[in-house]
């Protein structure tokens, strides 16, 4: 799965989409695609992200409290 991070606008790769989804988890591990060389995997916070469309990753992967 993509996502986009704001503050570059460059695409991440997610290969773990459980913890992208995961509340709990505020960072998650991640390849970024920019350039022509494949980068190394890095963590990166998930209040940095963003959908390709421009849209909010939704509040329920990030905030554990969503519901209060």
């Amino acid at each position: 799965m993509f996502v986009k991070q704001k503050s570059t606008g460059n695409l991440i790769e997610v290969w773990a989409t459980d913890e992208l989804c995961d509340p709990n988890q505020s960072r998650i591990e991640g390849q970024m695609h920019a350039g022509e060389e494949l980068q190394e995997p890095e963590k990166y916070e998930k209040s940095d992200l963003i959908f390709p469309s421009g849209e909010s990753l939704p509040q329920c992967w990030v905030d554990t409290d969503y519901r209060d």
